[in-house]
């Protein structure tokens, strides 16, 4: 059990950031894997924080810790690809998310009309390009217009990131 915890007085202190994370891991989210760059600059990190924002115009946001490796590469090439990864893309899940991270050329993939890498095995993808970066603490909150989008994937169930664990979408509780 995760005590209550308040930082609404003074005499308080902060909220626990492992509490934090704990909270927030009972919230279900799918799992998405982040690419961009170009040529050997191509990188990738596994991410959970990703939002639908607008359909008018066409915006997502997507947030990466300050020290991410890839955060550069996306700023260096102006945009970034969401990938929507399906239950069959848990390696890869895995692999994108270490420090030492697994490398585009070791998943299959294919060049987006803005030639950033798109795993071609996701469930879907959303191509962008980064119209504003935003201070989110030890997080850059990354706002970008979709250009591209696909779905290659569509008939198969997505991966699920809940409590700490990758997890399968419960086809009887649809």
């Amino acid at each position: 059990m995760i005590p209550v915890q308040s930082a609404t007085t003074q005499n308080r202190a902060p909220v626990d950031g492992r509490a934090l994370r704990d909270v927030c891991g009972k919230f279900a989210t799918g799992v998405t894997v982040i690419t961009s760059g170009t040529g050997q600059e191509a990188a990738g990190t596994t991410v959970n924080s990703f939002t639908s924002v607008s359909l008018e115009p066409p915006l997502v946001l997507i947030c990466l810790h300050r020290n991410s490796r890839l955060l550069p590469v996306v700023q260096e090439s102006g945009g970034f690809v969401v990938n929507v990864l399906t239950q069959q893309q848990r390696g890869p899940a895995w692999a994108f998310a270490g420090r030492a991270s697994a490398r585009i050329e070791d998943v299959p993939h294919h060049r987006s009309e803005a030639g950033l890498p798109v795993l071609s095995e996701a469930l879907a993808f959303l191509d962008c390009r980064l119209i504003a970066e935003y201070d989110g603490g030890d997080h850059a909150i990354l706002l970008g217009e979709v250009v591209e989008l696909g779905a290659p994937a569509a008939d198969e169930e997505p991966l699920i990131f809940f409590q700490g664990a990758m997890r399968e979408l419960d086809r009887d509780a649809a």
